[in-house]
């Protein structure tokens, strides 16, 4: 039950974020729910590789380098999921933080109850 409800939530996060950033859309609502799912994946299985390898980049950049790591895994999953788009790098950059923000929230909002 509680997959279930992340699942919703990251859903939730993702219609936010393409109201509110432009050039971050979804096609359908399939596509946003297929989309959280693979981000689910990539966060799970090859994102903790990535930030292993570039951690010491990581630490020289302060952080930086992880926070590239999330916006390229972003992007990415752009390239795979068909009916979601993100027009350019910069667009991914704004709506991974502003996805990091309203997911935190939602998160932080469900943990409440």
């Amino acid at each position: 039950m509680k997959l279930f409800l992340r699942l919703a939530i990251n859903v939730f996060a993702l219609i936010v974020v393409s109201y509110l950033v432009k050039g971050f859309e979804f096609d359908s609502l399939f596509a946003a729910i297929v989309t959280a799912i693979v981000i689910g994946i990539v966060n799970t299985f090859i994102k903790p590789v990535l930030q292993i390898l570039f951690l010491p980049l990581s630490i020289v950049t302060l952080g930086i380098t992880a926070f590239l790591i999330n916006v390229l895994l972003l992007w990415s999953v752009s390239f795979i999921v068909s009916g979601f788009h993100i027009n350019s790098f910069l667009t991914a950059v704004v709506a991974s933080i502003v996805l990091t923000f309203v997911s935190m929230f939602l998160n932080k909002l469900s943990d409440k109850n």
